[in-house]
């Protein structure tokens, strides 16, 4: 069962970068005195990348043990490892590299320099999400229920002004792959064309969705999206959380949002 969404509005992308780090550290924080270790799934975008920079430089960070904290990607682009276009490398060096991390627990999606193509890349790094998954099972944790993933505490999204979400565009194959945690996109609409991304399924796994999105030409797609269109021409309207989703936006992206729906501004802990 997924989680309707709820929608926080903030002023512009400055405050909203901070609010989502301060969830984030919050939420990881809850975590880890529950179960020990956390897990997020990161995200690119201006908006992702600036949320990650926020938790860097936020005082409030330290209360993380972020040793103990997996990380993982909804999709990354299929370039050379070191090609700052990869969200991996703009992901270190907003947050990755300033903090202590344990390298064993950072799963990067697999570049040209290790893989033949993106459907290889994609193979492997289902492989890596289900040895994570029998890792935890064997240490006695069994709250997520598809034995092909691990636990995914948080996800972080973007969306684009086409409504697309990780690498998963509107009509085309990797939004409508059924029984994979993985998929290899050879023909992104943007560039690079090719491209790795965790299907609807595994983003669907996760505890709690948080679709992060800021500017006026975003504002179709989330008013669509949160209307209930069709997820395979609205691929952000099918991103739900097993126990919440959250929609956090500027007052931009907020320009279409649909009139029956009331913004939620509070920072309650809702269930």
């Amino acid at each position: 069962m997924s989680a309707e969404p709820k929608v926080t509005v903030h002023p512009s992308p400055e405050p909203l970068a901070a609010a989502v780090a301060a969830r984030l550290i919050t939420r990881l924080v809850d975590v880890q005195s529950e179960l020990g270790t956390a897990t997020v799934v990161l995200t690119g975008g201006s908006i992702g990348t600036a949320a990650l920079q926020a938790v860097a430089e936020s005082p409030a960070h330290t209360a993380v043990d972020w040793s103990n904290v997996h990380f993982w990607w909804g999709d990354e682009r299929f370039l050379p490892a070191a090609d700052p276009e990869r969200n991996a490398v703009q992901a270190r060096a907003a947050l990755l590299e300033r903090i202590r991390v344990d390298p064993r627990k950072v799963h990067e999606f697999g570049s040209t320099d290790d893989f033949p193509d993106e459907n290889a890349a994609a193979e492997d790094y289902a492989r890596a999400l289900a040895s994570a998954a029998e890792e935890e099972r064997a240490g006695g944790d069994s709250s997520q229920q598809d034995p092909r993933l691990p636990r995914f505490d948080v996800l972080l999204l973007g969306v684009g002004p086409d409504a697309h979400v990780a690498s998963l565009f509107p009509e085309l194959g990797g939004i409508r792959t059924r029984g994979e945690t993985t998929v290899g996109v050879a023909d992104a609409p943007k560039p690079p064309a090719q491209r790795v991304s965790l299907t609807l399924e595994a983003i669907n796994s996760a505890q709690e969705v948080w679709l992060a999105v800021s500017g006026s030409d975003k504002a179709g797609a989330v008013g669509l999206a949160l209307a209930g269109a069709g997820h395979i021409q609205v691929p952000a309207a099918g991103a739900r959380g097993v126990r919440r989703t959250r929609w956090l936006i500027d007052q931009d992206a907020a320009q279409q949002l649909p009139g029956r729906l009331i913004p939620d501004g509070g920072d309650e802990d809702d269930d």
